[in-house]
């Protein structure tokens, strides 16, 4: 079983430790509740918008005044689903004649929709990416009963594939959760070894379907030669809403989406008008906009955070390990009295009640990673902060005030979840 450097064992398809604090998803969301709580009295006690958001993520619904007139689950579809299966396929790289779309409510959704078609009990699936796969691609081989072989890299893929005679799926993560890219030629190796053995090969395209083809330019999700793949609509180019766009041979996309409608995992249709207008408004220039501010951002913590900073590509992050080490040194603690998600979980909520800042820990429920991500930061909001300077020092900061918190954690649980009755 993996373990962070302070000793503390992973939890169950997470890539981190959890403490006691933070001990399951229920705290999660009570932990979210309080986020919410924050986010409520800023805007009460302001006349102007006060939260920032930067999680890299954008959950707006981009709806015109003249689609709410077909809001309707029934007539929305009939007016909106073709031009929906247009632009979808035009933004993965398919082929009408041969592919086809369903979308979600999430990208999860169509993941586990994916499972539920294609995985049996005691099957094998193994997961692909640079480092590891997201937890909800575990989760979802758990969920159906198989065997989930997590791999980094096509040479331990191979290793995997040749030593296990049932597999039922592989799931590709061209771009990690780490944010580190599978190059071009491993994505072929492990679509082809796949193929030669007449496996199925989904795609977990979360980012990557826009990342991919915007920075690094790489082919387009279906362009990769994969059966089947999904991405969510909340990322880096497209605006929202929060659903899973899922495209691959007609057949397969088929029987997906039959499954998710039978398991209440489909995107109501009402919401077929938000999903093209985000799809026709995506630009690949906005992503390579997004990567920029957040490179400056970057450049402005690096006096703070020095090599503490992990920069990839087109993200920033401090490790969960060495924001709890910082944060112990600046409070002069020796023993860690939590874990480092919960290190990180508090500085987080202190950013956001101390200066409005929400970043993507909010987002998942759990979250995929321990470690504070910064990423896609839009530049209008970073400016509109009052810079990137100015971030710094804000993050800086709240992570001084954390360690005077670590001397009394139990303000800390106060802090995560405000004063319970």
């Amino acid at each position: 079983m993996e373990k962070d450097r302070f000793g503390n064992s992973f939890a169950p398809t997470l890539s981190y430790a959890r403490g006691v604090i933070l001990a399951n998803t229920e705290d999660d969301f009570r932990r979210l509740q309080q986020a919410w709580r924050n986010i409520g009295r800023a805007m009460e006690n302001s006349a102007t918008y006060s939260t920032y958001i930067l999680t890299g993520l954008e959950h707006t619904l981009p709806m015109e005044a003249s689609d709410l007139a077909f809001a309707d689950d029934e007539i929305a579809p009939a007016i909106y689903f073709e031009r929906l299966k247009s632009v979808g396929l035009e933004h993965l790289g398919g082929n009408p004649q041969v592919h086809d779309v369903a979308v979600f409510n999430r990208l999860t959704g169509a993941t586990l929709a994916t499972y539920l078609t294609l995985v049996k009990r005691d099957d094998v699936v193994i997961g692909a990416s640079a480092t590891h796969s997201h937890p909800s691609v575990n989760r979802g081989a758990r969920h159906v009963g198989a065997r989930f072989i997590d791999v980094a890299g096509a040479d331990a893929y191979k290793k995997a594939m040749d030593s296990e005679e049932r597999v039922a799926l592989v799931v590709l993560t061209r771009l990690a959760t780490t944010y580190d890219l599978l190059p071009m030629g491993e994505i072929r190796t492990i679509v082809r070894l796949a193929h030669d053995r007449k496996v199925p090969v989904y795609v977990d395209d979360a980012g990557g379907a826009r990342v991919g083809p915007a920075v690094f330019d790489q082919p387009k999700m279906l362009d990769l030669g994969v059966d089947v793949g999904a991405t969510g609509l909340d990322k880096y180019g497209t605006i929202g809403p929060r659903l899973g766009l899922l495209a691959g041979e007609k057949n397969l996309v088929a029987k997906i989406r039959a499954k998710g409608f039978e398991c209440g995992l489909e995107a109501r249709q009402m919401l077929y008008p938000a999903v093209v207008r985000t799809l026709e408004r995506y630009s690949s220039e906005r992503v390579r906009q997004l990567v920029a501010s957040t490179k400056r951002v970057a450049e402005a913590l690096r006096p703070y955070f020095g090599d503490r900073l992990h920069e990839t590509p087109v993200t920033v992050q401090i490790l969960a390990e060495d924001i709890l080490e910082m944060a112990m040194q600046r409070g002069g603690v020796k023993e860690a009295p939590i874990v480092p998600y919960e290190a990180n979980a508090a500085l987080c909520m202190l950013m956001l009640q101390d200066y409005g800042i929400l970043t993507v820990h909010f987002v998942g429920l759990p979250p995929g990673g321990a470690n504070l991500l910064l990423k896609f930061m839009p530049p209008e909001t970073i400016e509109r902060f009052g810079g990137a300077d100015k971030f710094a020092k804000a993050l800086d900061a709240s992570l001084s005030k954390l360690g005077g918190l670590l001397r009394e954690p139990e303000k800390i649980r106060t802090l995560l979840f405000g004063e319970e009755r």
